[in-house]
């Protein structure tokens, strides 16, 4: 089942820059295209602050704000509320806070005094934990791929959209979780390309094969010598054309 929204493309570049200026001077090769989907992370959010973020939607780009939120439900809850007035299509939380935490945050958006209500995104595991480090580091037993499914279920539990996962596990959150959860889908790398700091990295067509909605790309667009032309490239290669 197709779960994403027709009038958002399914490649989403991540801003990940360390100032605005930077941001801005890439987001200038757009000026003659159509506006893409773009990430803001914790580095260009804590940078460039909430007026920045407002400007990039006024300015037509669809944003998802990926501060991936963890505290107490009502803390939480008051983070969406506040940043539910910026006009960002997706907000992330974590899952490992719990049913009591998402729903709260759920309240929030839905209450908000924005015309548009954000959808949030449950992170699951993220893409840079292996089985090792989930294991001996974090102490929590069994396999990546169970704890991010039942992660996913806590998720679909609280009502949230959709979930964040690494394409490993895509098809298995909508055969035994739910097939109309959204699933984004960092560590994005092209073919021969080195997997930085990811460890559960798949190529855009592995990926979507794999049953990801969409794609957070960041690297292998923002450092290409025409991240534009790569952008077009990646996007047709996953079968949505411009």
């Amino acid at each position: 089942m197709n779960t994403w929204d027709q009038n958002l493309r399914r490649v989403i570049i991540a801003l990940d820059f360390p100032e605005a200026s930077e941001a801005n001077a890439f987001l200038a090769r757009w000026e003659k295209s159509e506006k893409p989907f773009v990430k803001v992370g914790m580095q260009l959010f804590y940078a460039a602050g909430p007026r920045w973020v407002s400007h990039l939607v006024e300015e037509g780009y669809p944003v998802f704000l990926d501060v991936k939120l963890h505290d107490i439900p009502h803390t939480v809850a008051g983070g969406v509320r506040s940043l539910a007035r910026l006009g960002v299509e997706w907000i992330t939380l974590h899952a490992s806070g719990g049913i009591r935490m998402m729903e709260a945050a759920k309240e929030a958006a839905e209450t908000s005094t924005n015309q548009k209500a954000p959808r949030l995104l449950a992170v699951t595991q993220l893409t840079s934990t292996d089985q090792q480090m989930m294991n001996h580091e974090l102490g929590i037993p069994g396999t990546v791929q169970e704890r991010v499914l039942a992660y996913a279920q806590l998720a679909k539990q609280a009502g949230m959209a959709g979930v964040v996962c690494s394409g490993w596990e895509a098809t298995k959150i909508k055969s035994r979780v739910d097939s109309t959860l959204i699933t984004v889908t960092p560590g994005i790398r092209l073919a021969g390309q080195d997997q930085g700091d990811q460890k559960r990295v798949m190529t855009p067509e592995q990926a979507v094969q794999s049953g990801a909605d969409y794609l957070v790309v960041g690297r292998s667009i923002t450092q290409a010598k025409n991240p534009v032309a790569m952008y077009e490239s990646i996007t047709r290669s996953i079968g949505q054309d411009q």
